[in-house]
């Protein structure tokens, strides 16, 4: 009976280490160790929702991204707009032929403010608003939460069909002329007021009237370069927020790794010395049962 429970006791002991061999943990559920599968089960949930995280920062980059893209171009596009302006307060110059060229720049602005999306959404076209990035789950107390970096497109929006005064590039712009007149001018769209004059020339545009225009330019790309740079901040602060969670996601990793994974060096020592001790047992037990035929043949 000894001999059989060793056999039994050593083979419950190799089925643990074969398991632990075959999964690469040596907590495989709560009956190994409750206190530690408890902790285990909690941080693979955790790193279920900062892996989620992470994606979520990755759509948010490519955003970000394609939002700076067209904004980089709209103040190329102004920049150079503003340059045929100054060229055409040169004496002699052809003003008309010059407006056929700022028509076709127009044109590139409202081409790039609508194809600025990604994922269904334009921060460059439309109506302003709030916009909510996922980037980080927090526990306080035993409360999980979503941490958010939100951009606020009222700060990007070139372009509102339903607003004129909503878009960096249809929003009327109040200047001084060279002359000291007051003169409200607009880019794109209709204007936002009855007295706004549209950024366009003509054989009479005067010259007085081209430096008002100029300087509505100059103040437009200003803005531009703002919300750019703060394209910039964002896209920066989402980088930053992504390399930190992945490093956490790494050191969840570890930590887990620590409470549950098995030294498979040890396991595999102990699975030998189990298989040794199992062919010494299986022996032990067939002499054991050898030894009443023995004695029986001594009665013979």
């Amino acid at each position: 009976m000894s001999a059989l429970a060793t056999l039994r006791q050593i083979n419950a002991q190799m089925e643990t280490t074969m398991q632990r061999i075959s999964t690469g943990l040596r907590v495989n559920d709560a009956s190994d160790n409750a206190a530690y599968w408890s902790i285990a089960t909690t941080l693979r949930s955790d790193m279920k929702a900062k892996s989620a995280v992470v994606d979520a920062l990755g759509l948010s980059r490519a955003m970000t991204d394609v939002a700076s893209a067209g904004m980089s171009q709209a103040v190329d596009i102004v920049g150079e707009i503003k340059a045929k302006l100054v060229l055409a307060s040169e004496p002699g110059v052809d003003k008309t032929k010059i407006n056929k060229e700022l028509d076709e720049l127009k044109a590139q602005l409202l081409n790039v403010a609508q194809s600025s999306s990604f994922n269904g959404q334009n921060w460059l076209y439309g109506s302003p608003g709030i916009v909510s990035m996922p980037a980080s789950t927090r526990d306080y107390g035993g409360f999980v939460s979503v941490g958010y970096i939100e951009v606020d497109k009222s700060e990007t929006t070139l372009i509102d069909p339903a607003d004129n005064s909503n878009g960096i590039l249809t929003e009327d712009r109040d200047v001084t002329t060279a002359g000291g007149s007051a003169e409200t001018f607009y880019l794109l769209g209709s204007g936002t007021s009855g007295t706004a004059k549209q950024i366009t020339l003509d054989a009479n545009t005067t010259a007085d009237e081209l430096s008002g225009m100029v300087q509505a330019m100059d103040d437009m790309e200003k803005d531009l370069i703002d919300a750019n740079a703060m394209l910039g901040i964002k896209a920066k602060g989402i980088e930053r927020q992504e390399a930190f969670t992945k490093k956490l996601i790494e050191v969840s990793k570890k930590a887990l790794g620590r409470l549950v994974d098995a030294d498979m060096a040890e396991e595999s020592t102990r699975l030998k010395a189990l298989q040794v001790q199992q062919q010494l047992a299986i022996q032990a037990l067939s002499i054991a049962n050898s030894q009443p035929n023995m004695i029986l043949q001594l009665f013979r």
